[in-house]
């Protein structure tokens, strides 16, 4: 695709990359309104049963592109309320699809690209990787969910630091602290992501939206109003087809088959 996002398909998996390696992977307006309409396309595509988000080159985002920031001169509120607007209706369809997503961050991660490397139900990280909020540095505040989603990943105790001091973070910190879902061997990502992607897209796909919603929606409701929630969610289950055929599999002593053979 033109504006700096690449977008595949090969079988139940999507891969999505950020696409400009010679500009770190840095979004422009135009990159982030496409990743927004790659990321609904795959909430709406029910072919696809997971998705795999990633960068191209040496990084995986570098955040805003902050030579785009400086052309729009006085224009710039504008242009910021209009990036931001496209990178979180990506990260919004992204988090809230009903498929599973796979982040694997290749390289370095700065600004908005943060939000977006830490918001897979799984991320993998190359041990080049490290992460780098980056805002005050430049007088600006956090975006792409990364205020809403640090706190809920790593605390309110450490969060601070991060957003404040704009410290770098590691591959190996990043897993030590629940950035990220474990860091793998150098040269491995691509491989890891693919075997992941590959699981998950053969397990029961509407399992595993019920349970990301479950997840996602947790932190504002009591004890009591989750577990009505999850009492009506396996209820539904318990209706698919999906949910059939993994209990008639248990009772078969058989393999569930969640994917139909072409």
């Amino acid at each position: 695709m033109a504006n700096g996002i690449s977008f595949e398909t090969a079988g139940p998996i999507a891969t999505i990359a950020l696409d400009r390696p010679d500009a770190s992977n840095a979004f422009t307006i135009a990159m982030a309104r496409e990743l927004m309409e790659v990321a609904m396309r795959c909430e709406d595509d029910d072919r696809i049963r997971c998705v795999v988000l990633t960068g191209r080159g040496r990084f995986f985002c570098a955040g805003g592109d902050i030579q785009a920031f400086s052309g729009a001169g006085d224009q710039l509120p504008i242009f910021l309320r209009e990036i931001t607007s496209y990178l979180h209706g990506a990260i919004s369809a992204l988090m809230r699809m009903n498929k599973p997503l796979v982040c694997g961050v290749n390289g370095p991660v700065a600004g908005g690209g943060v939000g977006l490397a830490i918001a897979g139900d799984i991320v993998l990280a190359d041990p080049a990787a490290h992460f780098t909020l980056a805002y005050t540095g430049i007088g600006m505040s956090p975006d792409g969910g990364s205020s809403w989603l640090l706190p809920r990943l790593i605390g309110l105790r450490r969060a601070p630091e991060l957003c404040l001091t704009n410290r770098r973070v590691g591959a190996v910190e990043a897993a030590e602290l629940g950035l990220v879902t474990r860091v793998v061997q150098e040269g491995q990502l691509a491989a890891e992501l693919q075997a992941t992607a590959g699981q998950l897209a053969t397990s029961a796909t509407t399992a595993l939206g019920a349970a990301r919603r479950l997840l996602l929606e947790s932190f504002s409701n009591s004890l009591e109003s989750q577990m009505e929630l999850e009492s009506r969610t396996i209820a539904a289950q318990g209706a698919s087809a999906e949910g059939r055929e993994g209990v008639s599999a248990f009772i078969e002593k058989r393999k569930p088959r969640f994917v139909e053979d072409d």
